[in-house]
């Protein structure tokens, strides 16, 4: 089959220059990401209208878009120090957990569906991805104004490693490449968009936010008003000898990974080299 690549030499970087201005954006202006993600569930007429059937995609909109709403919350929570009940709540540490668990999933139901999919490698990726998610609230925070306050804005911080960081991305697009390849290209845009904005800040403890964002802002976009099939169309791609090699690359590029991961658990390294901090003496 005859790849085409032209048309999406435009549409590509276009759609990766706005979700990086999505990123900052929805991390500068944190109290109005509270309100748009809240009101962005009443567009759900536009989801019905553009085609959204089946339990499965509201599920998954859902899944995304409600956690997000919660993250901008949490963030509102710590950054101003709000009272009350429910407030007193999101700003919990061991709420972090939350997040922590959100993730998790929305990995693990990638891997699983990967491996129904026989692109066996890629889901064994997948898998280690979990187990070296650094856990909370330890290697998770949300900042607030006495930490970084000129830097940050009440971020969700997850203390990923840039090579945390690229594993989950070269294996999230391999998944996408494999399940949904008409929708590989615009997927690759958000993933690298993700990916591209925290080497940009030089703060690889940005990725898990950047990711929030990206992720949410498509799939808001693909359910109220999907153009990407005759925009980014990338169906032509897809070579299953090429999504085989991926997934094995990826698997083996992970192993090491791990072994370096548990190694800075075991020998108690992890405080800093997750942190990238020096170590104390």
């Amino acid at each position: 089959m005859k790849v085409d690549i032209w048309p999406h030499v435009i549409s590509m970087p276009v759609y990766f220059i706005i979700l990086l201005f999505i990123i900052a954006f929805f991390r500068k202006y944190y109290k109005f990401s509270a309100y748009f993600w809240t009101a962005s569930l009443l567009t759900f007429p536009l989801w019905i209208m553009g085609g959204v059937e089946g339990w499965f995609r509201w599920v998954k909109i859902l899944s995304v878009i409600l956690p997000t709403i919660i993250v901008c919350l949490s963030r509102i929570a710590v950054y101003e120090d709000r009272q009350g009940k429910v407030w007193n709540i999101l700003k919990h540490k061991e709420f972090l957990w939350f997040f922590y668990a959100i993730l998790f999933l929305n990995i693990l139901e990638a891997t699983i569906k990967d491996a129904t999919m026989g692109n066996y490698f890629n889901a064994l990726t997948g898998f280690l991805l979990c187990v070296t998610i650094p856990f909370a609230p330890k290697f998770w925070e949300i900042t607030n104004k006495k930490i970084l306050a000129s830097k940050s804005y009440g971020d969700l911080v997850a203390y990923t490693t840039a090579p945390w960081n690229f594993l989950y991305t070269t294996w999230n697009a391999c998944f996408v490449y494999a399940e949904s390849p008409i929708y590989f290209g615009s997927s690759l845009c958000i993933l690298l968009a993700a990916e591209i904005y925290p080497i940009i800040k030089k703060r690889p403890e940005l990725y898990i936010i950047a990711r929030v964002y990206t992720l949410a802002a498509h799939l808001l976009l693909r359910a109220s008003f999907d153009m990407f099939p005759q925009v980014m169309d990338t169906s032509s791609w897809f070579n299953s000898d090429v999504l085989y090699t991926w997934g094995l690359i990826n698997f083996v590029l992970m192993v090491p990974y791990l072994f370096w991961h548990m190694w800075q658990l075991h020998t108690g390294k992890a405080e800093n080299s997750f942190r990238r901090q020096k170590a104390t003496v």
